[in-house]
């Protein structure tokens, strides 16, 4: 089922995407797309994907129409932000930056790009807005939840979270190489500011993973020995 978000700016103007959480690469689409969104064009340096079967990169595609509505829009300037999930819905009025940044988080974690759709069991459970630490949480969350069913179906089972540290690394590559594909079309700085909050999560989550662990430790043991 899609995830609905409305964007209503400052000016009236009101913007609907819907985001499907299972879709294929639309190739369909390639002959009316801009050139940054090209597969070779500033390419991912650990993407797997050869343009004989890719002429464009799949998570450029489906964050076109977004870059394109808000180029040129100022970071700071205030939007309403309603988001519609098959459970429950929400709503913020915020600036442009934190709203596109839950926006882009979905498109790319339910894209067809393979390296982006490692969150994708996150997207299931989308959770606009969310603070650094609720991202960690979930993160580390659902790769545990991953383990103990490797665990019981008879497969290795990281619980050092190697994996999932090796996982953002990549996720910093794309982050980084996504900067670099749309930095010379966005006029403003609102896509771009939102990409860069994603290298500062990917960067936290690779380089000082045991401070981010130790920042919610209070909310996991909070309970106590009752909870064992």
């Amino acid at each position: 089922m899609a995830i609905e978000y409305r964007i209503t700016l400052d000016d009236g103007r009101n913007l609907q995407y819907s985001i499907e959480k299972d879709r294929p690469y639309q190739a369909d689409l390639s002959g009316k797309l801009p050139k940054w969104t090209c597969l070779d064009y500033n390419q991912c340096s650990n993407c797997p994907l050869k343009k004989e079967q890719f002429s464009h990169c799949p998570a450029a595609v489906d964050l076109h129409r977004v870059i394109e509505d808000f180029r040129g829009l100022p970071a700071f300037r205030k939007v309403t932000v309603q988001v519609l999930t098959p459970e429950r819905e929400y709503a913020k009025e915020v600036g442009i930056e934190e709203g596109l940044r839950s926006l882009l988080g979905l498109i790319m974690a339910t894209s067809a790009c393979p390296l982006s759709n490692k969150l994708r069991p996150m997207a299931h459970q989308h959770l606009p807005f969310a603070s650094s630490q609720e991202f960690v949480l979930r993160a580390v969350s659902l790769y545990l939840a991953r383990q103990y069913f490797n665990m019981r179906e008879g497969r290795h089972a990281d619980w050092e979270l190697k994996g999932l540290v090796r996982m953002f690394q990549q996720l910093q590559l794309v982050n980084q190489a996504f900067w670099q594909r749309i930095h010379d079309t966005c006029e403003g700085d609102s896509s771009l500011k939102a990409f860069l909050t994603f290298f500062s999560i990917s960067t936290s989550m690779t380089h000082s993973l045991e401070t981010q662990l130790q920042k919610i430790r209070p909310l996991v043991m909070s309970a106590g020995e009752g909870f064992d």
